[in-house]
């Protein structure tokens, strides 16, 4: 039997690849790279839960809010709620933007909060359960694939900066006029020229620069967290596979569990950090990006 089921045990890479492949609307790994008509049904359904989470908890710690002294849940969100609300007024100095930025920054730091600290359940506990009920419902467990954290899925992390792009764009209209931006885009970062020949020269070199630095903003802040929370979740496979590699009572099969215990536990108290920081850099860079938006050059 042990025989057998070696025979049938995937590889190291097979383990990894099958961990790294979304369950989505082609029911098995994507071939390309872009491919519009695929959904990663796994990241949409872990986003919309957790934000229902992290909706829920800020409802509940509003709802709870009381005059007098606060217990520990109130005073740890009303800590949370002071920290962004001072970094929103650093940076955003109209009280009316203000009104809809912090709230707007407490909840992506929440919500991504939520979704990077799935990294923290064990490697195979939810791929293991969905296994068995991808199985039960008579289809090949070896399709069941699952990822539980969605901003290791650079869709999902790509999808939020994009939103924060199009808040800042709203803010550039709604603060400078259509007018106003429409200057600012043709005329910053070098300004322009009496001289029609050399206005038209930098209003197109002007453009290029806007629209380059929209995108790379965009880019760079939705693959930041991507590429560190993927990091973190393909060594965690990595350490979990310290410990599959048991062969028995032997020095090397004990040194393997051994390593993925101590590996497993000081990675996963350094990831506390990452999972806090990453969320705390985007919340930050969402502030920055449309506080940036109400300044003119």
């Amino acid at each position: 039997m042990a025989t057998e089921a070696a025979v049938h045990a995937p590889s190291a890479s097979e383990y990894i690849v099958h961990h790294l492949t979304h369950f989505n609307t082609l029911g098995e790994k994507q071939a390309v790279i872009v491919d519009w008509n695929v959904f990663n049904l796994d990241t949409i359904f872990y986003s919309v839960l957790l934000g229902l989470v992290a909706s829920f908890f800020l409802w509940r710690a509003a709802s709870k809010a009381t005059a007098g002294v606060p217990g520990r849940f109130q005073a740890a969100v009303e800590v949370l709620v002071e920290m962004v609300a001072d970094q929103a007024k650093g940076l955003i100095h109209s009280p009316d933007s203000r009104k809809l930025v912090a709230p707007l920054a407490l909840t992506v730091f929440v919500w991504i909060f939520l979704m990077n600290a799935m990294d923290f359940l064990p490697v195979d506990a939810l791929p293991g359960i969905w296994s068995h009920i991808y199985g039960a419902m008579g289809h090949d467990e070896h399709h069941a694939f699952l990822r539980v954290v969605p901003t290791a899925d650079l869709n999902a992390t790509l999808g939020m900066s994009i939103g924060v792009l199009l808040v800042c764009l709203f803010y550039n209209i709604k603060i400078k006029g259509i007018g106003g931006w429409a200057h600012e885009l043709v005329c910053a970062p070098f300004g322009t020229s009496k001289n029609p020949i050399f206005a038209l020269i930098l209003g197109v070199i002007n453009l290029a620069m806007q629209l380059i630095e929209f995108l790379a903003k965009t880019v760079s802040h939705g693959m930041r967290l991507f590429g560190n929370m993927f990091a973190g979740e393909l060594l965690f496979m990595l350490i979990a596979l310290m410990g599959a590699a048991w062969t028995g009572w032997n020095a090397t099969s004990i040194l393997l569990w051994g390593g993925q215990v101590v590996a497993g536990s000081v990675w996963a108290i350094f990831h506390i950090l990452i999972v806090l920081l990453q969320a705390f850099i985007f919340m930050m860079l969402t502030l920055v990006y449309i506080g940036q938006a109400h300044e003119s050059h």
